[in-house]
């Protein structure tokens, strides 16, 4: 018995939904058909933009973690840049500023160094920033057109269904909600493209304003490191470790006329006896 019955099964045709995605595209004709190509190629191309940013972004907030640790350890700004990665942002800027000091000594005309070193190191900041926010214009394009262009879909879809119900001559409501709902669906597709265009658009950005505050701040440092020939430079991890682990020593002298007892290294209560 459930052998005859799996056959029945088998041998009955399956019978294809008429108000689907694909009796909606044969509804609105040729131009149905060409708004939902656009929304495919908008979602996959966002989809890739989202997907390699991530990529992007993550490798360039790796970098500023290891030139947090190790930078400033080296001795100089040309042999810690020596030891980033190839092409690595914060090489990118440390070589820049380099380059900057270096031309600013061929300089005819007398230009403030602090003002051609900031301008320098300003300048390769923005290219950075923008290779970082490139593509993100189509994720807000694809965010405010993909709507409206599945809008565009239903109301031919709409128009379409509308002419062939009249021509038909039939007005009941089984003959008018199956071409329209079917219409309709092209609304829907275009905020299922829309959406997570823009919620990729905004999360991207949020994190591209993350590594440009980073930037700015090791631009910063580059920059007084470059302009007190490398005497200024930022607390590394290593040293303040180093600061913290080291003991406190009191260094008492001999009471008398005159005589001062300091408590701890730096810092410390002077009492006068």
């Amino acid at each position: 018995m459930i052998t005859t019955i799996l056959a029945a099964a088998g041998a009955a045709p399956e019978a294809e939904n008429p108000y689907g995605l694909k009796a909606a595209l044969e509804e609105g004709g040729l131009i149905s058909q060409s708004v939902f190509a656009i929304l495919v190629l908008m979602s996959v191309v966002s989809f890739y933009i989202l997907f390699s940013k991530l990529f992007e972004q993550q490798k360039v907030m790796n970098q500023g973690k290891r030139v947090r640790q190790s930078f400033w350890q080296a001795n100089s700004l040309r042999e810690g840049s020596a030891k980033l990665e190839k092409n690595s942002a914060y090489k990118q800027l440390v070589d820049d500023g380099l380059a900057a000091q270096e031309q600013h000594e061929k300089l005819t005309d007398p230009v403030e160094a602090h003002d051609w070193l900031h301008g320098s190191l300003a300048r390769s900041e923005a290219t950075i920033n923008t290779k970082l926010s490139s593509g993100l214009s189509f994720l807000a394009t694809v965010g405010a057109t993909a709507p409206f262009i599945g809008l565009f879909g239903t109301v031919i879809g709409i128009y379409r269904a509308l002419i062939k119900i009249g021509s038909s001559g039939q007005a009941s409501i089984d003959a008018v909600a199956g071409p329209v709902g079917e219409a309709l669906i092209m609304t829907a597709l275009g905020l299922v493209v829309a959406v997570p265009a823009v919620l990729a658009y905004n999360w991207l950005q949020s994190r591209n304003k993350a590594i440009a505050r980073d930037l700015s701040a090791f631009s910063t440092d580059v920059l007084g490191s470059l302009a007190s020939g490398g005497a200024v430079r930022p607390a590394t991890v290593g040293a303040t470790t180093a600061k913290a682990a080291s003991p406190t020593t009191t260094t008492a002298k001999p009471t008398g006329a005159g005589a001062t007892t300091t408590a701890g290294q730096t810092g410390g209560v002077q009492t006068r006896a």
